[in-house]
């Protein structure tokens, strides 16, 4: 069994509305409350963050994937979107919405679409963020596939 150790630093000056810094690795940035919820909007916040590891997480798979698959892949990429609810001050992190973009090489055959599509449904549950998240934020997957 294998343990990967990740750390990060965080220093945060005062109050709700205050500007800090996080250093992880190569991640370095400022971090603050964004503007949606009445803060300074300075650099990144939590919200950005756990949508960054999400969307990262299962793009990343799916292309471990199907490299391991050998599929023909032209090109891919990703939008997602992170839903939080604020009801009754209470913030809830509630949804996640992943929209891949795939396009497979025009030689492609009909078994490539056929695996490409399981394997865009597949990466979803394989991804470790998205296996933390299981049970508090719902994922779900709009792709495209070309």
């Amino acid at each position: 069994m294998a343990e990967h150790h990740f750390r990060l630093k965080a220093d945060w000056p005062g109050g709700r509305n205050s500007t800090g810094s996080i250093e992880a690795g190569n991640l370095q940035t400022k971090i603050s409350i964004p503007h949606e919820m009445d803060g300074p909007g300075v650099g990144t916040n939590p919200d950005e963050m756990l949508l960054g590891a999400a969307a990262t997480c299962y793009l990343i798979t799916l292309a471990a994937m199907i490299e391991r698959a050998n599929l023909p892949l032209k090109e891919m990429g990703l939008e997602s979107e992170g839903i939080v609810d604020v009801t009754k001050g209470v913030i809830t992190y509630k949804k996640i919405i992943h929209r891949p973009t795939v396009a497979l090489q025009e030689n492609a055959e009909e078994t490539d679409y056929k695996k490409l599509h399981k394997l865009v449904e597949k990466a979803e549950t394989s991804c470790m963020i998205s296996r933390a998240l299981k049970g508090n934020v719902e994922i779900e997957l709009q792709a495209n596939i070309t």
